[in-house]
């Protein structure tokens, strides 16, 4: 599985440009991704704060996350244009019947893809052999460009699931 995503961000966006990063409860099959992309451009290309244009990015990774960017220096991010961003994410869950808003499931890099896992299930999943402490987590908690850029795919030993967890008894991936 190819993990290179970094040069697919915008280069003149600010590196303190907000992100929103959902995760959905499935991968998205090739059509429905193509669909999802052309949703995520009308949206950018029409997405105000107060009836002043967003300078605004979204599009879909591994097919199966979905990121939103706005760069506040052009014009500020509101609670309108926030409410806006989150109204499409929700067309997106009934259109396609996934969940994309679940925070509990948690996302790991295994075997070459995404396998999702309960965050009920992570001391389990560690003190089987199915996660390890350099295994690569999904760190969905990323708020600007920089983050995203530098702490999205990071070592489970890295995130703050690290405090969580027993790790020693860990192997390395």
């Amino acid at each position: 599985m190819n993990l290179e995503y970094k040069h697919l961000l915008p280069a003149d966006f600010a590196p303190d440009s907000r992100v929103w990063i959902y995760q959905s409860s499935r991968m998205f099959s090739l059509g429905e991704a193509i669909q999802i992309e052309d949703l995520l451009n009308h949206f950018v290309e029409n997405w105000k704060s107060h009836g002043t244009p967003v300078k605004g990015f979204g599009t879909m990774f591994f097919g199966q996350f979905i990121i939103l960017m706005a760069d506040e220096r052009a014009t500020g991010v509101s609670g309108c244009s926030t409410d806006s961003s989150v109204r499409l994410i929700k067309e997106i869950e009934q259109l396609y019947k996934v969940s994309m808003f679940d925070r509990q499931n948690l996302a790991f890099v295994r075997e070459d893809k995404i396998e999702l896992l309960p965050l009920g299930q992570l001391q389990y999943a560690v003190d089987n052999g199915f996660l390890q402490a350099d295994s690569i987590y999904m760190n969905n908690l990323v708020q600007t460009k920089a983050e995203l850029d530098q702490n999205w795919l990071i070592p489970v030993k890295e995130s703050w699931l690290a405090k969580r967890i027993k790790l020693e008894n860990s192997q390395k991936a």
